[in-house]
């Protein structure tokens, strides 16, 4: 089983890649891990149309194989102004869901206060519509992130609990989304060899 997170800051440097790659180092389930942090990518503004995903020098094409060897993915959005990150909704409009549908997904939200729920929200209303990913019932919101998930000797003793509940509560979404990832593969397979009558009809959500 493939791994691929999807850190959606628009800055570089930020708390969303410290959270992806403990993420990563603690994903050991998976076969292999891939990370993209989009802010590194110059992605187009997708506008409707599918050959403007391959704009000249567009990094899409890399990208997408990414996406297409994956099993399972994670998606980590900071949360401004109560709203996912417009780079990860860009993201998600331009996944063709011949490399998305019936995977599963990790909803992360990253907060450097105490809120953190309108992202997840957000996302599971109106993200997977017709890219057809599958968000698995866990998601993470990790809270006051500029005080967790730092190097041992960052955490004060008062922290530390807090810290050890959420990293305990980490291994067990990234546990279950391992299990999703291979349950959901036997359902890609069916999709793909056992196709339903004319499901092309169906490509995208009602």
């Amino acid at each position: 089983m493939n791994l691929l997170i999807v850190s959606s800051s628009q800055r570089t440097g930020s708390q969303s890649v410290k959270v992806a790659n403990y993420l990563a180092k603690h994903s050991s389930e998976f076969k292999e891990v891939n990370h993209i942090e989009l802010c590194r990518y110059d992605l187009p503004f997708w506008d409707g149309d599918h050959k403007s995903k391959y704009a000249e020098a567009s990094p899409w094409t890399m990208i997408a194989h990414k996406i297409r060897k994956a099993d399972a993915l994670i998606l980590i959005t900071p949360e401004w102004g109560g709203m996912a990150s417009p780079l990860l909704k860009n993201f998600l409009l331009m996944c063709d869901n011949k490399d998305t549908a019936h995977k599963p997904a990790l909803l992360v939200s990253v907060v450097s206060g105490i809120s953190g729920a309108y992202p997840i929200a957000e996302l599971r209303m109106n993200a997977m519509k017709n890219n057809k990913l599958v968000a698995i019932p866990d998601h993470l919101i990790i809270r006051n992130v500029t005080q967790v998930l730092n190097s041992a000797d960052e955490v004060t003793q008062e922290e530390s609990q807090l810290e050890s509940d959420l990293k305990q509560r980490i291994d067990y979404s990234l546990y279950m989304l391992h299990q999703y990832s291979q349950a959901l593969a036997t359902i890609r397979f069916k999709h793909e060899n056992e196709p339903y009558p004319e499901q092309q009809e169906y490509s995208f959500g009602m």
